[in-house]
């Protein structure tokens, strides 16, 4: 009988592994800018000293603005990924622009030559750049009614959270077996829909918290010692304790976040409740009760 593998390497494995992240795919792409400048870098040993210095601050700027673009789409992957995001803190796509426009505009000046076309270039260079690779987050998501204090100790717990979480899936690789690397992506997938529900209500940090922190910090370390271990043995025991432990994280998270759900679910039956008693007293008749029209 046919067998259907899965793992890192299979895009549609049905694994239960995570899907990438929206916009991850395109974060090695700016590198590509880097190879467009090259050119620079080909003509510039046979300038004299102002052209050398001019073509490599162009070459310099255009694979800084490389780097930059790539950070900035990493941090919009994050924001998109997230249901309560801040925007990033520096708009590092924009930035990326304005380094390829310097760039651009480095590159065609020339002693004895005016600012008109370099400048042009420089705008064409920005405006290409906003239009391939877009403008960063520029208004927060998902932030409206809840505490900033709050929100911030909850980004920071699932910021660790994540750090911990592609640690433990980068450990699993030196086993070198595709199951388990689809049975670790299962468990982060489960810790991440924690983490989700601990976003939707902050209130709920505190109850998570030893899960996002102290029980994926041991997976994470647990996972580690596995792995060199498996790797030069291959023993078979081992690799059913560690899967056993990862069925035994998965149910643990998983019964976390119901509870966590359930508990929200009751506070809003609360909320509502009380909200109804309050109408009743101003004169506003039950839903019950309301006449069809």
């Amino acid at each position: 009988m046919a067998r259907r593998f899965g793992g890192r390497f299979s895009p549609a494995s049905g694994s239960g592994t995570t899907p990438p992240v929206p916009g991850k795919a395109l974060a090695t792409r700016p590198l590509w800018l880097v190879l467009a400048a090259a050119p620079f870098l080909a003509t510039a040993f046979s300038e004299p000293p102002a052209g050398l210095a001019l073509d490599l601050a162009a070459f310099a700027a255009i694979a800084a603005a490389a780097l930059a673009t790539r950070e900035g789409q990493r941090a919009e992957a994050a924001f998109a990924a997230r249901k309560v995001a801040r925007r990033p803190a520096l708009p590092r796509k924009a930035f990326g622009a304005a380094l390829t426009g310097a760039g651009l505009m480095l590159g065609a000046l020339a002693p004895g030559t005016g600012l008109a076309g370099p400048l042009i270039l420089a705008a064409v260079g920005v405006a290409l750049h906003l239009l391939a690779f877009g403008l960063d987050p520029w208004r927060d998501k998902g932030v409206a009614g809840i505490d900033r204090f709050q929100q911030d100790r909850v980004a920071r717990a699932v910021g660790e959270g994540e750090r911990l979480l592609a640690d433990m899936q980068g450990a699993i690789l030196r086993a070198g077996d595709r199951a388990l690397e689809a049975r670790v992506g299962q468990f982060a997938a489960q810790a991440r829909a924690l983490f989700r529900a601990v976003e939707d209500d902050p209130r709920d940090l505190t109850a998570a918290r030893r899960y996002m922190g102290v029980y994926i910090l041991g997976a994470r370390d647990a996972t580690a010692r596995f792995a060199d271990f498996y790797a030069a043995t291959r023993d078979a025991a081992a690799h059913a304790d560690f899967e056993a432990l990862l069925r035994d994280l998965e149910t643990t998270f998983a019964a976390r976040t119901r509870d966590m759900i359930a508990n929200g679910r009751d506070d809003l039956d609360i909320e509502i409740e009380v909200l109804r008693d309050r109408l009743a007293r101003e004169g506003v008749p039950r839903p019950s009760t309301l006449e069809p029209r």
